[in-house]
């Protein structure tokens, strides 16, 4: 029975760290004041040299219009499996974009960059219109899109 106790609790012990290993990290867009529609937005996670890892977010409901959003589209492939429950409305000019991303802390400070793609109907499309590394020095510090983007910033 000891036998078994300290097994278990080996094993425990090894286990919870892995599972305390990622945080939420918020993620703020708030959009400049333009005439149109809501923007689609494309909220995802690159590595160094901008390959595609995984998407955080999409704004905007309608699939058939992702294809605008042409770095992530491509990088993501557009497979449902990559945006499946991590959608939402689109924005609306001069508002605010605010989700909260679990993070594993190993993507923190390692190089990976968080990018944004926007679009807005009859409109100019935005490839990588914010790009930023995930790095706790940068967690606070808003950037500007070059875009619909007014600021966008990220905190632990």
């Amino acid at each position: 029975m000891k036998k078994i106790f300290l097994i278990v609790s080996l094993v425990a012990a090894l286990t919870l760290p892995v599972l305390a290993q990622a945080r939420p990290v918020i993620f703020t867009t708030e959009l400049s004041s333009y005439s149109g529609d809501g923007a689609y937005m494309a909220l995802y996670l690159t590595d160094a040299k901008g390959q595609y890892k995984r998407t955080l977010w999409v704004a905007g409901k309608k699939a058939k219009y992702y294809k605008h959003l042409s770095e992530w589209a491509r990088g993501s492939g557009l497979k449902k499996t990559e945006y499946d429950g991590k959608t939402g409305a689109s924005v609306l000019s001069g508002k605010t974009l605010k989700v909260t991303v679990e993070i594993e802390d190993a993507l923190i400070d390692s190089g990976h960059l968080v990018q944004i793609d926007t679009a807005v109907e009859n409109k100019r499309d935005n490839r990588a219109e914010v790009v930023v590394p995930l790095t706790t020095k940068g967690a606070g510090k808003a950037v500007a899109g070059k875009g619909y983007i007014k600021s966008f910033t990220y905190t632990f």
